[in-house]
């Protein structure tokens, strides 16, 4: 739909609503917040753990136990309380107390909305009556036309009606932290959230660039509220021992009063042969009560919940909340584990994998943010000199990010765009002190990245007083603004033949889904002043290429290792492309000959059996949405698989 439509439908200009408009809108449409359903209360989960089958032959247990107790008392009043209901109060404590560990860890796990609540935006700025202003985000309206800037986040679902060079990280919805451009544009109405470049969604946040989006969406009613609704309405099933000792205690109760009925009516025979006296039929009602008080295995709920508790525990301490007591056995019959890819099976953290330069491949080694790691060339380490030491100071100059250390966690954080905070780390890694690099080349100049122009150049006074330009985009778009390459530490004439050589290493790389940005610099006459596409941007000297990943981790791919062994099959499920799914899947292991991948354009189109007759044989899913995730667990299930989701994001 375009643009002027939209805005026609909502009946909102560019000056946004009135202050009158936007309370009666107000009133329509509702707060802009999760709703959150009735939520059990804490008696209500306290009752639930007296649904299950044993706890209610126990319950039962508990009454005749206070029966026999009773009509002991009437034959022996001397007999002492405590001596009388033993077995009654006995019983009575096993039923509170199990029932007592799976309320405590139920009501500790139950936070779920809570948790997608504090994701949303406090504040949002908004043009009302054609200013600019600030209201609590639970007061937007759609129609409301927002006020984005780097930093902010998105407070509902809208539509971009501007942008500069706007980014966001949409990885709350999609699972994928590389940051998605944003622009005013058409997408096909089927088009997946993760393609939808014309929209900004709640839950969202803003790192680069501003803009201003109309609001077509509040509330429940947004991507994000569509989350929150699929996971307060998901169905609690019972769990594989759940269901095993409902039918062992449902078995067992059949037995016991089968029994309890055959000795009560033999002795009820042999009273009725040797007179028939009431109290006769008394007691061989109590023995056949007895009888199946003493049946009942009291002590089997409390073995099994103290044997989960204490798993329970163990997982806490590996930093895993089990939600219900009965999950904890119910890994241990997991068939199938789901899992995402960014954050999980990665790092989530783009990282400097290859570098081409003097027509050589040179790997890099580490993982992350963290700056260590070597240069390997033909399974030697070498030392970064001259070209590459060049190419590293390119990445590191021609940079709007920055790295930082969490003294807390001891951990490496990028502040900016990921791809930049690669480039920064893997100079980092040759020993380039970014802070003095920074100083010894201060910059005078830029000519900014946009998605038209596909590069950035930055001018930097080199130590002996001259003036260069470093630039860095796709590897294409920098080629066709030099002249010449460095071969040897010598500028050289780039030729047609050099030119194809580039472009086929930079495609051999991009198959490995390497996301790949070349480099060049030129150094600029004594007497320039103003620095602009004719003045830096022409007749450049071409360096090297970049190509970066967000890489495996390395305990991910022991664990998949592990999983395999034990006859347990993983399946990666991704928002990510296609071609880095699959490269990412065939190095961890998840992905072997045969195997098929799907994404969610194709999961779109088929149905529920349609996919349970080929699930599985998937291991990779691309580009999908937590709708199709849903989908996804559904037809393993079907299938007979138990199943586990795992994942770093609400939409897991």
């Amino acid at each position: 739909m375009e643009m002027d439509e939209v805005l026609r439908k909502l009946e909102v200009g560019i000056n946004g609503l009135n202050k009158k408009e936007a309370e009666r809108r107000l009133q329509k449409y509702g707060y802009n917040e999760l709703k959150e359903k009735k939520r059990r209360t804490a008696l209500h989960m306290f009752l639930d753990q007296f649904k299950d089958i044993f706890m209610l032959l126990l319950i039962v247990a508990i009454i005749f136990s206070v029966v026999v107790g009773y009509y002991e008392t009437l034959m022996e009043p001397t007999k002492g309380f405590i001596e009388t209901y033993t077995d009654a109060i006995t019983i009575g404590v096993i039923v509170i107390l199990c029932a007592t560990a799976g309320f405590v860890q139920e009501y500790k796990a139950e936070k779920a909305v809570e948790a997608l609540k504090k994701l949303t935006a406090p504040e949002a700025r908004v043009i009302r009556d054609g200013r600019e202003v600030t209201i609590p985000a639970r007061e937007v309206v759609p129609g409301d036309i927002l006020v984005l800037e780097t930093g902010d986040r998105v407070p509902a679902d809208a539509r971009i009606i501007e942008a500069v060079e706007l980014k966001t990280n949409e990885a709350v919805l999609t699972g994928e932290s590389t940051p998605i451009k944003k622009e005013v544009t058409v997408v096909k109405e089927d088009a997946p959230i993760s393609e939808r470049k014309n929209m900004v969604y709640a839950g969202t946040h803003i790192v680069y660039g501003r803009g201003k989006a109309v609001v077509v969406a509040t509330g429940m009613n947004t991507e994000f509220g569509k989350i929150a609704e699929m996971v307060q309405t998901a169905e609690e099933e019972r769990t594989p021992l759940q269901r095993k000792l409902d039918r062992f205690a449902s078995k067992l109760a059949k037995l016991v009063i089968g029994v309890c009925v055959l000795i009560f009516a033999l002795e009820a025979f042999e009273v009725a042969v040797y007179g028939w006296k009431v109290e006769g039929f008394i007691q061989a009602f109590m023995s056949s009560i007895a009888l199946a008080i003493s049946a009942v295995p009291e002590g089997l709920p409390a073995i099994v919940t103290i044997t989960l508790a204490l798993g329970a525990r163990e997982f806490a301490k590996r930093n895993a909340i089990v939600r219900r007591l009965a999950s904890a056995e119910t890994l241990g019959a997991v068939t199938v584990i789901c899992s995402d890819k960014t954050g999980t099976l990665t790092k989530g953290e783009m990282t400097v994998r290859k570098i081409y330069v003097d027509d050589k491949v040179i790997e890099v080694t580490g993982v992350g943010y963290e700056p260590k790691g070597e240069f390997i060339l033909n399974n030697d380490a070498v030392k970064p000199e001259k070209d590459l030491l060049l190419l590293l100071k390119i990445g590191a100059l021609c940079n709007n990010a920055r790295i930082e250390r969490n003294d807390k966690n001891n951990t490496w954080q990028v502040v900016g765009d990921p791809t930049e905070g690669a480039l920064l780390v893997s100079a980092a890694k040759a020993g380039i002190k970014l802070e003095e690099l920074e100083k010894h080349y201060p910059r005078i100049g830029e000519v900014i990245f946009t998605s038209e122009r596909k590069r950035m150049t930055t001018v930097h006074i080199t130590p002996e007083g001259t003036k260069v330009a470093y630039m860095k985009g796709a590897p294409e778009v920098v080629l066709e603004r030099c002249n010449s390459v460095l071969m040897d530490g010598k500028e050289v004439k780039l030729t047609e033949k050099m030119k194809r050589k580039i472009l086929k290493m930079n495609d051999k790389f991009a198959n490995e889904a390497l996301r790949v940005l070349g480099m060049a610099y030129k150094t600029l006459p004594e007497g320039i002043r103003e620095f602009n596409e004719k003045t830096v941007e022409e007749d450049l000297v071409f360096v090297g290429l970049q190509g970066m990943i967000d890489p495996p981790r390395e305990e991910a791919i022991e664990a998949i290792k592990t999983c395999q062994e034990a006859g347990i099959k993983t399946v990666m499920i991704t928002g990510d492309h296609k071609l880095t799914a699959v490269a990412i899947a065939k190095e961890i292991g998840i992905m072997q000959k045969g195997n098929i991948v799907l994404t969610g354009e194709q999961l779109d189109k088929m149905t529920q059996e349609e996919l349970e007759k080929i699930v599985e044989n998937v291991t990779v899913y691309a580009r999908v949405s937590p709708e199709h995730k849903l989908k996804i667990v559904n037809a393993l299930k079907a299938k007979g698989h138990i199943v586990a989701m795992t994942g770093d994001g609400v939409n897991d």
